[in-house]
């Protein structure tokens, strides 16, 4: 079975959540889970997007849905903060989506 449209939830942008972590970069907030990443450094960073990465992987191979869309949107926050510490933005990304390969 499909599951439901979730139209009474926010969808943003790629672009959106981008600003977010951006802004949680220049403000520091005390606590801060991101922060603390992108204090961490590229190697930490990275670990994280290979563990995220074989957790997609395996959430895709059981079949579950609702495991894969959470491990799919960690992976994406971990790539999201490796573009913020190497100061790379969606449009870069993106744009290279769509070159000849």
């Amino acid at each position: 079975m499909a599951a439901p449209d979730r139209t009474d939830e926010p969808t943003e942008s790629f672009e959106a959540f981008h600003r977010l972590l951006l802004d949680r970069a220049a403000r520091r907030p005390e606590g801060s889970s991101t922060v603390a990443a992108l204090d961490a450094g590229v190697h930490e960073i990275g670990k994280k997007v290979l563990e995220e990465a074989g957790e997609v992987w395996l959430a895709a191979e059981q079949g579950d849905r609702d495991d894969l869309v959470e491990e799919l949107s960690q992976l994406v926050y971990w790539l999201s903060v490796l573009m913020v510490h190497a100061g790379l933005g969606p449009d870069e990304v993106i744009g290279s989506l769509y070159r000849p390969r």
